[in-house]
């Protein structure tokens, strides 16, 4: 998931920059919390880093403060829906490569749906927030059952008990995931099968070679 941000996408995409943000807040916070018993290393990790701090030292930075802009509502329910609907569908491979498959995710009009619809915009996507969860190669998020389903395709079904503002806002939710096998070829660059040919890169990684991914 986060290799793909960080060695697929362009230099300046927003999630690859979004990517090492996370990571170096995630950096700044370990950091800071194993100072006080290992203090040394701490220190030697700080100064380390390779961007610009706003202290000489580790013991100088306070304590840690984390930003209310982290605190999105809804966005820890919808990582977790879509982490046991990810675990549905590796469970359903019986451990073979994720990315060999495409997956289809049922869910009906609820509450997990509008979550799962906030990770993924379009109906079919190889590089939505939720394909990167999945780690397939494709995710299709449907609102019902396709009318067929081929004959190689696993189909397992889950729950997930959603609980917002404190249990304020509770909804259980059912799901079905189809895992089937992609028919297309793996793409030389980013190693997702999702190429016409395996000599060819896939559509994304051609616009992010040529430099016309986002900036």
């Amino acid at each position: 998931w986060l290799s793909c941000r960080l060695y697929c996408e362009e230099a300046k995409d927003p999630k690859r920059r979004s990517c090492q943000t996370v990571l170096a807040q995630a950096l700044d916070v370990v950091v800071r919390s194993f100072a006080p018993i290992l203090p040394h290393l701490a220190e030697e990790v700080f100064q380390h880093i390779p961007y610009k701090k706003d202290s000489e030292g580790v013991f100088r930075t306070g304590w840690i403060n984390a930003s209310s802009a982290w605190k999105k509502p809804g966005i820890e329910e919808a990582i977790e829906g879509a982490c046991a609907i990810r675990d549905s569908f590796l469970g359903s491979i019986s451990g073979k490569n994720a990315l060999e498959y495409e997956v289809i995710i049922v869910i009906e009009p609820g509450l997990l749906f509008e979550l799962m619809e906030a990770l993924q915009a379009e109906e079919t996507s190889a590089v939505s927030q939720l394909n990167e969860i999945m780690m397939a190669s494709q995710t299709t998020l449907l609102s019902e059952l396709p009318k067929e389903t081929p004959a190689d395709a696993n189909i397992t079904k889950g729950t997930f008990l959603i609980n917002l503002e404190g249990g304020g806002i509770c909804e259980q939710s059912s799901y079905k995931v189809i895992a089937r096998p992609i028919a297309k070829a793996k793409c030389p660059r980013c190693r997702k099968y999702t190429s016409e040919s395996s000599s060819t890169p896939c559509p994304r990684c051609l616009n992010v070679l040529a430099g016309k991914g986002s900036t």
